[in-house]
């Protein structure tokens, strides 16, 4: 089946506002070729109607929540906290097995690169290095003690710093440089989560909000919009795919992103006050 073909089809005018809905329009894909038909719909979204696009301003500007600098020291934070989970992770003996030590140490190292570019970034406007507490405090989790506690608390750092990034990446959207270099940290933490995930016997995505992790982590699948979303740039997808995996498929389709304040709850679980 030829994408062009169906881009074509998104993209005709005349047809996405006649008085059948663009819902019935995206079933009507399924007739061009039900293989592709998923993966046509982050680019049809872009080409429909002045709605559509109206509505994908409106969550652009609903994420511009912070400048620049604020969001950098953000991300700074958040890479403070995964910096120190896996440098104290891999110092613990015993901990981590042979087999999947290499792993680790590849993520540790981006981590600590992320960490230097920040800091080089933000220069002295840089915020202190907190100090954490991996066992969450009142929760006393067994984080260096138990190999199975480490691994769900990295799934669980890696899933909040891929929808951070994204829930922020609206407030650079004046700035090219550094848009460009919080979307190359962001892609890596995907990676991060999607290896993660299948290191604890998961898929690399995420379906719905289910949650496998300790409690202290319950927003991350949550939040103001949560990860079992089916609606997307005002189009609800929901029973449009049965025998493409479902709404299951759907919401493993898109990540979500999470408010600064939603990161900030999670991530102050292991910061010392």
């Amino acid at each position: 089946m030829n994408i062009i073909k169906i881009m074509d089809y998104l993209s005709d005018s005349e047809l996405m506002n006649t008085k059948s809905s663009r819902r019935d329009s995206f079933g009507h894909i399924k007739t061009l070729g039900k293989n592709v038909a998923m993966a046509s719909i982050p680019f049809g979204l872009a080409a429909t109607s002045t709605k559509t696009r109206a509505t994908t301003l409106s969550m652009a500007s609903s994420m511009m929540m912070a400048d620049p600098l604020d969001i950098l020291n953000f991300a700074l934070t958040l890479e403070y906290l995964e910096r120190n989970f896996y440098q104290m992770g891999l110092d613990t003996n015993g901990l981590i097995p042979a087999e999947d030590r290499p792993t680790f140490a590849q993520i540790s190292k981006h981590e600590t690169s992320h960490v230097e570019f920040l800091l080089s970034a933000l220069g002295d406007d840089a915020v202190s290095e907190p100090t954490f507490d991996f066992t969450g405090g009142s929760l006393n989790l067994d984080t260096f003690s138990n190999y199975q506690t480490f691994l769900a608390l990295s799934q669980g750092f890696e899933d909040t710093g891929v929808r951070a990034y994204k829930g922020q990446a609206g407030g650079l959207i004046d700035n090219a440089d550094l848009l460009t270099y919080a979307l190359q940290i962001h892609s890596v933490e995907a990676l991060h989560a999607s290896q993660v995930r299948r290191m604890r016997g998961e898929k690399g995505w995420i379906t719905k909000s289910e949650n496998t992790l300790p409690g202290a982590f319950s927003a991350i699948y949550g939040g103001a919009t949560p990860e079992s979303n089916t609606v997307q740039g005002g189009v609800d997808l929901s029973g449009l795919f049965n025998d493409l995996g479902g709404n299951n498929a759907v919401t493993e389709s898109f990540d979500e992103p999470l408010t600064m304040d939603e990161v900030n709850a999670i991530a102050s679980i292991f910061i010392v006050p």
